[in-house]
């Protein structure tokens, strides 16, 4: 059932009114010089402009209320007004609040005639006091008349606090204990519920609708708790969003990556209070997320969607923006325009180079969506390109198909490694028994110096390599999205290693971006030209081949399969 008993609203600090008490179960007052100071420049700096502090959150308990969050902001409050009223001979008016710690006797006796030589008798005391102490100086440093009265005024006028009455039966303990101990701030997602749920809404929709909405929103919140849905959607880590329905609420505000506004959301739908009935707005959070359901569940705008946000050339912020307005058709030519523009290089796709400034990304960007549309162009529709999964692999980059260098191999236990991966190798051919031997030997040496390793190396990539290799080393006909190992002995394997390597990972159920796996299953290259054990030149062209026929649609030209294999 949902509780009706909730109070949300922005107060003027000026109108804060009430008996304050700060319970047992919570530390008392621990701010520092730098946050005191922090909280005035902001009131200072923000205040001829409406400014809102972060939440105070009470429950009433008889005729007085109980803090849970927001005691250090409140206590700090208090000092100031204190503090004003003192510098300014008792023109300015006093705390229209008071507070009282339950575990410090006297502390509201205290808070209204702070005497420093108090200091000494508790912790607490000794805090209020150099917050107290702050205030003086801050003041002292600026022009302190003009200063008071501009304090005072944007307390009254401008300044604002979110105040977030909780029901008389919430567990205030607990909700203390996650807002605070497991340092979870009230987000703009629970400020904007409680606005449909507040009894001051009372008038606007029965406890009947209340509850359907607490329902509803529970349910939009679970789903965007499935993994693929939130892959689809967002680059962000579940870490990134306490509450995933955020990121609905900031679609529809149009919040902008670079806003500093902590409450920016919750606010910009406390205006839309004024424009909208409470019912609209939760239509329009609805809408809003069944319009994200419907981009997910159908096949080509889940590819394609979730290409532009997982190759970072748009957001779901800046699609969703672009939708307004248009027919499924227009969106759809929108997206291919989109696509289009992510790959339109400013040389010939066969001219770039992995070791080229720029041109890593630029080929990353282009096998991926090799990956996400060989899937989506398989007819039966039945797979998806998992999302959720590639963005989970943080360490999934661009790899070498074929590695002739050894770049970061420099330890004795990566030239072992790599002489052992390839022994396996070498026993798949013919009349390898002599340097089989000597690898063998090289690698259980106690120490193996470089220039043993180097030469053996050499001798192992000349027999498991096709001759002009090297001239294409760094091409897109010889790169795919591999994982990026901490085993370098991997990372510069051959092809067969790495083939090896990648068949006993997916046979264990790792995941293997669905072209990575193709290259080294020789699923792109003819029968007639198949040598398994190596990547050569018949495998180049139809690797090349196949990335031009799937991606027609959007490349600017054909990559060239001479210069990319040549």
């Amino acid at each position: 059932m949902v509780d009706s008993e909730i109070v949300l609203d922005t107060k003027l600090v000026g109108s804060i009114t009430g008996d304050f008490y700060i319970p047992s179960y919570q530390r008392g007052y621990r701010w520092g010089e730098d946050e005191v100071t922090r909280l005035l420049d902001d009131v200072y700096n923000n205040g001829t402009n409406n400014y809102c502090l972060q939440p105070i959150v009470v429950r009433r308990n008889g005729d007085r209320f109980e803090l849970i969050d927001g005691q250090q902001r409140l206590t700090t409050l208090y000092l100031i007004y204190r503090y004003m009223y003192n510098a300014s001979g008792g023109f300015l008016d006093e705390p229209s609040f008071s507070l009282e710690y339950e575990t410090r006797e006297k502390s509201a006796e205290f808070l209204k005639d702070i005497q420093t030589l108090m200091k000494e008798d508790n912790i607490d005391f000794w805090f209020i006091c150099n917050a107290y102490e702050t205030i003086e100086k801050w003041f002292a440093e600026k022009d302190k008349k003009s200063t008071l009265t501009n304090i005072n005024k944007y307390f009254d006028e401008n300044v604002k606090v979110i105040w977030y009455e909780v029901s008389e039966d919430e567990d205030a303990i607990g909700l203390f204990a996650r807002l605070n101990i497991g340092k979870i701030p009230l987000t703009s997602a629970e400020l904007v519920k409680a606005m449909f749920l507040s009894r001051d809404n009372n008038e606007q929709m029965d406890r009947e609708k209340q509850e359907e909405i607490s329902l509803q929103w529970d349910n939009i919140e679970k789903e965007l708790h499935n993994a693929s849905l939130w892959g689809f959607l967002t680059n962000s880590v579940a870490e990134d969003y306490q509450t995933r329905i955020d990121l609905i609420l900031d679609l529809i505000t149009n919040k902008g990556p670079d806003t500093r506004e902590k409450y920016y959301t919750y606010f910009a739908f406390d205006k839309m209070k004024n424009e909208m009935s409470l019912s609209d707005i939760w239509k329009e959070i609805q809408h809003t997320f069944l319009i994200l359901k419907d981009w997910y569940e159908d096949h080509e705008l889940y590819h394609k969607i979730g290409y532009l946000i997982a190759s970072k050339t748009q957001t779901i912020q800046s699609i969703y923006e672009d939708s307004k307005g248009k027919t499924k058709s227009e969106f759809k030519q929108g997206l291919d325009q989109f696509i289009k523009n992510s790959i339109a290089y400013d040389k010939p796709y066969e001219e770039l180079s992995y070791d080229k400034s720029g041109d890593y990304e630029k080929i990353s960007r282009l096998l991926l969506l090799f990956n996400v549309e060989s899937i989506r162009q398989i007819d039966e529709k039945a797979q998806r390109f998992p999302f959720d999964r590639y963005k989970d692999k943080a360490s999934w980059s661009l790899e070498h198909i074929h590695a002739q260098q050894s770049e970061g191999m420099r330890k004795q236990e990566d030239w072992k490694e790599w002489l052992r991966l390839h022994i396996i190798s070498l026993k798949s051919l013919q009349n390898q028994e002599d340097l089989i031997a000597r690898a063998t030997e090289a690698m259980e040496r106690e120490k193996l110096e470089r220039t043993d390793f180097e030469q053996l190396q050499q001798e192992i990539v000349a027999v498991m390599s096709v001759e002009g290799n090297a001239e294409y080393l760094h091409s897109i006909s010889n790169m795919a999205l591999l994982n990026t190992s901490d085993n370098a002995a991997l990372n510069n394997s051959t092809f067969d290693v790495k083939r090896n390597i990648i068949i006993e990972m997916d046979r264990t159920g790792k995941y293997i971006p669905f072209c990575t796996k193709m290259v080294f299953l020789k699923y792109y290259t003819p029968s007639e030209n198949n040598q398994i054990h190596f990547w050569g030149q018949a495998d180049r062209v139809a690797y090349v081949n196949a990335i031009n026929t799937v991606l027609s649609e959007y490349l600017s030209s054909e990559i060239s399969i001479e210069k990319a294999g040549e």
